[in-house]
């Protein structure tokens, strides 16, 4: 005969009995008061892991735009002072893709560069003399000059690789695309250690951030290294990018990044294209690179901090938010991170101290991941790399953050040419010259060369009416 049903429970709640009995619970309280004073560090770890690994995933979910489309191209250049070989070498990369024209913008001073670029005789290569005074003024010059559809504005600095030309222009066949990124590495990336360090950040920008961004429609900074714009998206903005005030002082450096906002907030989308690749010359210094680096957050927290002042960081998808967003408390986060794991919770004992370089190492690792499976070699640059992250997210973007409205390029003068650390020697190793002096006869305004007469444009520009520029009426006039 079956159990009644009062029996069986009265079984089943002294199994109960049994099963709590048998718990010590003495141990499972000193486990939690052990790990209690961590569960900070674990909340704020755990929330930007999600993060991490919500961008990692949707970044492999990511594929480049491919078909048939062509529109017309012109390429604008804009060049101060830059070493003559370096860009002579770049412009090879430009004219074998095959361009419609090339505009090079070269400061009045840069005779040695207007002399050998004038010796091709290459009626699509323009080279234009004008007074500098700053790469947003040099940028407008070019884009005015300009007479073809998608505009393709990449550094003096900058080689591209094959295909990068054919690439940018696939996107544009939809005519909410407003601009198109490229994904970029270091040249001669094994010339210097802290070009080695540099390659590895960029990886990760490239493979585990951007694309995200990009298949959401909203990458928050196509990078100036090069980047391609529908012409008709710029041209209504262009007075805004040449005169940007920050706090009552004009803009310098950042142009791409402001550029980038104006047109999203016209209404087009930025896209990244993965497949069109370039190398570009990055400082073999580390003064060099921590100038760059501070120039770089100055730029982000100007950009991001207007962005969220005008509404557009609202209008955007949620990747593009949470990731301006933690670029903007990155200092914040780590800093709180840190402090609170090796101040209040550290033990200064051999398995202590070991146990946090491991926790930052192996952390930096897993975050390398992407860079690493493609360079493995890199795997002792480990320790270097994650020194550098933390000097980054903390002393470089806390000076930045202070110092953010102090405008200026750091790395290029008008008494030098090339970049600090960038020049034609440094990319041969560690040891080579230091960079060439401009003569000073050559830093007074030279008397302007005439450029040829410009045809008339090929196809007038019409802005489609679903992405017409009106979002940036509320930058206001420039000031």
């Amino acid at each position: 005969m079956p159990d009644s049903p009062v029996s069986f429970f009265d079984d089943l709640a002294a199994f109960f009995d049994q099963l709590l009995s048998a718990i010590d619970w003495q141990a499972i309280e000193q486990f939690f008061t052990t790990v209690r004073p961590y569960f900070p560090v674990a909340i704020a770890g755990l929330i930007v892991w999600s993060l991490w690994f919500y961008r990692f995933f949707l970044s492999r979910l990511a594929r480049p735009t491919r078909n048939d489309h062509r529109e017309t191209t012109s390429v604008v250049v804009p060049s101060f002072h830059e070493d003559p070989d370096i860009l002579m070498r770049c412009l090879e990369s430009w004219r074998s893709q095959d361009p419609d024209e090339i505009i090079v913008v070269l400061d009045v001073a840069d005779l040695e560069a207007y002399d050998r670029i004038t010796a091709l005789e290459d009626p699509r290569v323009r080279p234009l003399l004008f007074h500098h005074v700053g790469k947003r003024s040099a940028l407008g010059a070019g884009i005015r000059e300009a007479r073809f559809d998608v505009l393709v504005l990449t550094d003096s600095d900058t080689m591209w690789r094959d295909g990068l030309l054919r690439s940018v222009q696939m996107p544009f066949v939809d005519l909410r695309v407003g601009g198109v990124g490229t994904h970029q590495n270091v040249y001669q990336r094994e010339s210097s250690i802290w070009r080695r360090v540099a390659d590895w950040l960029v990886d990760l920008r490239y493979y585990d951030y951007v694309p995200a961004m990009g298949r959401a429609g909203a990458v928050p900074c196509l990078s100036g290294r090069t980047a391609a714009y529908r012409r008709e998206a710029v041209l209504p903005v262009l007075e805004h990018l040449e005169n940007e005030f920050f706090l009552g002082r004009r803009c310098i450096a950042g142009d791409d990044g402001r550029l980038t906002w104006l047109v999203l907030a016209s209404g087009y989308r930025t896209i990244h294209q993965s497949d069109a690749r370039a190398l570009s010359m990055f400082p073999d210094t580390l003064r060099a690179f921590v100038k760059q680096r501070v120039r770089w957050s100055r730029n982000s927290y100007r950009c991001y901090l207007t962005a969220i002042g005008k509404g557009w960081l609202w209008q955007t998808p949620f990747v593009t938010k949470i990731t301006v967003l933690q670029i903007l408390l990155t200092p914040v986060t780590m800093g709180l991170t840190l402090f609170y794991l090796f101040f209040a919770r550290l033990e200064l004992t051999a398995v202590g101290i070991a146990a946090a370089i491991i926790w930052v190492l192996a952390g930096r690792g897993i975050r390398g991941i992407s860079h690493l499976v493609r360079k493995p070699g890199d795997i002792l640059l480990l320790p270097i790399v994650a020194l550098t992250v933390i000097f980054i997210a903390l002393p470089i973007k806390l000076w930045a953050f202070i110092t953010m409205n102090q405008q200026g390029w750091l790395t290029r003068r008008a008494s030098q040419i090339g970049g600090d650390g960038q020049t034609t020697a440094s990319a041969r190793g560690p040891r080579g010259p230091k960079p060439a002096r401009v003569p000073a006869h050559a830093r007074v305004p030279a008397p302007a060369r005439p450029a040829p007469p410009l045809p008339a444009s090929t196809r007038p520009a019409s802005t489609p009416a679903a992405v017409a520029p009106t979002a940036v009426a509320n930058e206001g006039p420039p000031s």
